[in-house]
């Protein structure tokens, strides 16, 4: 009797520990028991900051200088040309023997202001339009060339001497009925009337002409 009350108290104490054994596993395979939060570091990211819903407003630039506009900067006149200039002379009152100075007076005959600088072309001339007679006017530079702006109806001034032809006695004399005059840096002309006597050799020179002065 005794060893079967071992066995029976060994199976006893056998299926017992295996009881236990099982009621361990289940609870180790079940895990931890459910939270109602996230796991820490990886929280859901809350409602506020959630990327705005309204539609960006539409850059509009750099923003428009409050000063006043800019105005484009006036043109600079232009040189004086023939079509918009009127000849004319006045006596200047003096002149050695044999020789007549007068006074060459351009006036701007234009809407706009020009530039009047420099020395112009002078030769005697058959007719208004006739070709130049003998030789064209030396240059006289006792007097350097200024710039002068010439509003409409104003004018600059050169002073011309005219040698007598009949103090050359070489001269082949040509009747002359004014003079052809060319503005400087222009190549038209305009046409002054004044009866002289010319020489159709240009080897001998009846003109002279100094640089544009103001008036």
């Amino acid at each position: 009797m005794t060893t079967a009350r071992a066995k029976k108290a060994f199976l006893l104490t056998t299926t017992a520990a295996s009881l236990l054994l099982l009621a361990a596993c289940g609870q180790g395979q079940g895990g931890p028991a459910a939270t109602s939060g996230s796991p820490s570091g990886s929280a859901t990211p809350s409602a506020s900051a959630s990327p705005s819903s309204e539609t960006p407003s539409t850059p509009t630039g750099p923003a428009t200088p409050s000063g006043p506009a800019s105005q484009p900067a006036s043109a600079t006149p232009g040189l004086c040309k023939s079509a918009s200039l009127k000849p004319s002379v006045e006596s200047t009152g003096g002149g050695a023997a044999g020789s007549v100075y007068q006074s060459l007076i351009l006036t701007n005959s234009g809407s706009a202001p020009c530039i009047l600088k420099g020395f112009p072309g002078v030769s005697l001339v058959s007719s208004p339009t006739g070709a130049p007679i003998g030789a064209p006017a030396d240059r006289e530079t006792a007097k350097p060339p200024v710039e002068l702006l010439l509003k409409p109806g104003e004018s600059g001034a050169a002073v011309l001497r005219y040698t007598q032809a009949g103090l050359y006695p070489d001269c082949k004399r040509v009747p002359a009925t004014g003079f052809r005059i060319y503005p400087p840096e222009d190549t038209g002309s305009v046409f002054l009337a004044q009866k002289r006597e010319a020489c159709s050799n240009e080897a001998v020179k009846l003109l002279t002409i100094e640089a544009f002065q103001a008036r």
